[in-house]
């Protein structure tokens, strides 16, 4: 291959119809094929990153390796290729507009006036450039988010039409769109994808590729209607029906022969592709029937989908309860209701066990500490991530050490035991009101404690996790809660900040928190070891 390629996938009709699994699934096509792909997320919103949206509006923040607060599309990059993504791998208006007027400030533009158009389309194609050379792939999938008539889109659209009349043979475009099939009628319906086609054409793009999602597949007259209206052959117009779980849509795409018919049209040979374990674990999945019934305890519940605000613990759950042939039950479970009535703990004896999710703010939080109390005196397997963590030590002060009103300064500045106290590093950038990026962000080594939980879980002595917070155990009631027996398993190579905090098996079958969120790391052939480690304890309660 002389020159990189590029896709950009766009949707038309109405978000939220897969463009970021799309987008995933046709990277893991590709690599599969043995081609070296990049996929990159363009999102229209000012914002310079995800990380000052609440999850409830937007879903959840998805941190890469580097520290980047991204959109949870970066997540089903990773899962589905098993590339580690970085502030190369995503791209917001907000970005775009603060490089440029960063440059005009410096003079870089040499005294010329800068204009929406051409400097903000430039600005994104050097950005979309800068994330083929730092991943060196052969093909970079770049995925907008929105909806082609978007006015906001206009200057991204713009930088691929740029793209595409420099080099019209490496550059293609996929439309995703939706087909309803209204209830009364009871067949698809193509006209609000032939509208979405005609506002690519508007902006100088014409689709090489259709994806169309509905709720069954697209029948041969909708490809054909759609086929005539973009003058596409027939075969570049892919079905893309609900299917049990995203790890099928690879396999789906597959039987249209996107992979064969998506090279081609690149110029590129076919290859022979290699997703034998993929396909093994999608067949897999439907067939497995033995339930185990994990709650998740939390408080994002009321707003957008659930699922968008907690998917890395989601399908963290999905694959370390498929790699132990279980069917993961998810039980959603609004730890404020606790708070109000108390007797509503009981409702956790009938589960195998309880996750107590990150988030931040005081709401709900009384509701999740009772919850980790009832989960240690039931012997009820408990996961604490990130705040979950933090919940079980401030209900281990509370009810071992007997540290009334032991609390986390977040939650409470003049609580007598801040067992949970900002981090150094971060008392002045909350008293200055810098909130943006400016957490504790990204990988950082963690040191484990031999003949622990974690070290029996991750058969290893030290290891890499990702972190998103400002908060920590503070190191003055440290030895007071060891000899209470709790045991801190990981440690930051300097001693200072406590990584995971558990209870010793003999005391309890799995009580642990990480300060970190394993759940970023987690994939559906190699589940994370926590997550594993976890469900094994699960399953024995549940034979209990």
């Amino acid at each position: 291959m002389k020159k990189p390629k590029y896709i950009f996938v766009v949707g038309g009709v109405m978000s939220s119809v897969g463009k970021g699994v799309a987008a995933a699934s046709i990277g893991k096509i590709l690599q599969s094929r043995g081609y070296a792909i990049a996929n990159l997320k363009c999102d229209m919103y000012v914002n310079l990153d995800a990380g000052t949206i609440r999850p409830a509006e937007h879903g959840e923040v998805f941190v890469g390796e580097d520290g980047i607060e991204a959109d949870q599309d970066l997540g089903n990059y990773e899962r589905f290729t098993d590339q580690v993504c970085t502030k190369e791998d995503y791209i917001t208006t907000g970005q775009i507009y603060a490089e440029v007027i960063k440059r005009e400030r410096n003079l870089e533009y040499g005294g010329e006036d800068v204009e929406v158009y051409p400097d903000i389309p430039k600005e994104i194609i050097r950005r979309i450039e800068a994330c083929q050379k730092k991943n060196k792939s052969q093909i970079t999938i770049i995925e907008y988010g929105g909806t082609v008539g978007e006015y906001q889109l206009l200057p991204f659209l713009e930088a691929a039409r740029m793209m595409k009349s420099k080099n019209p043979a490496d550059v293609f475009s996929i439309l995703v769109s939706y087909l309803p099939t209204p209830k009364l009628l009871g067949e698809q319906k193509s006209k609000p994808t032939q509208h979405a086609i005609t506002d690519l054409y508007s902006v100088g793009l014409n689709p090489d590729f259709v994806i169309c999602r509905s709720d069954l597949p697209a029948t041969l007259d909708v490809k054909r209607t759609i086929s005539n209206v973009c003058s596409l052959p027939i075969e570049r117009i892919i079905s893309a029906p609900d299917v049990y779980s995203i790890y099928d849509v690879p396999v789906n795409f597959e039987k249209d022969n996107l992979g064969v018919t998506l090279l081609k049209a690149m110029g590129l040979p076919p290859r022979k592709r290699d997703l034998i374990e993929w396909v093994r674990l999608a067949n897999k999945i439907p067939k497995i029937t033995k339930e185990v019934k994990i709650g998740i305890v939390g408080k994002y519940f009321n707003f957008k989908s659930v699922k968008d605000t907690y998917i890395s613990v989601i399908e963290s759950i999905n694959h370390a309860a498929w790699s132990q042939n279980l069917k993961p039950n998810i039980i959603w479970l609004d730890s404020e209701k606790y708070e109000k009535d108390v007797s509503l703990l009981n409702e956790l004896d009938k589960l195998d066990g309880i996750i107590v999710p990150g988030g931040f703010g005081t709401r709900g939080v009384e509701g999740m500490i009772l919850a980790a109390d009832y989960a240690y005196r039931k012997n009820i397997p408990y996961f604490g991530l990130c705040l979950g963590m933090q919940i079980l030590t401030i209900s281990y002060a509370r009810n071992i050490l007997k540290f009334k009103n032991a609390n986390s300064t977040e939650m409470d500045p003049n609580t007598p035991y801040p067992v949970i106290a900002t981090m150094a590093d971060q008392v002045e950038k909350i008293k200055n009101k810098n909130y943006g990026a400016s957490m504790r962000l990204g990988a950082y080594d963690c040191v484990l404690l031999k003949n622990t939980v974690a070290a029996e879980a991750y058969k290893a002595s030290q290891i890499s996790e990702r972190h998103r917070h400002r908060y920590e155990v503070n190191t003055k009631y440290i030895t007071e809660l060891e000899k209470a027996g709790l045991v801190f398993s990981g440690r930051s190579p300097d001693g200072v900040l406590m990584e995971i905090a558990e209870l010793p098996k003999n005391k309890h079958p799995f009580y642990l928190g990480t300060q970190f969120h394993p759940e970023f790391k987690s994939r559906p052939l190699t589940p994370h070891p926590l997550f594993t480690a976890f469900i094994k304890a699960c399953v024995k309660k549940n034979l209990k």
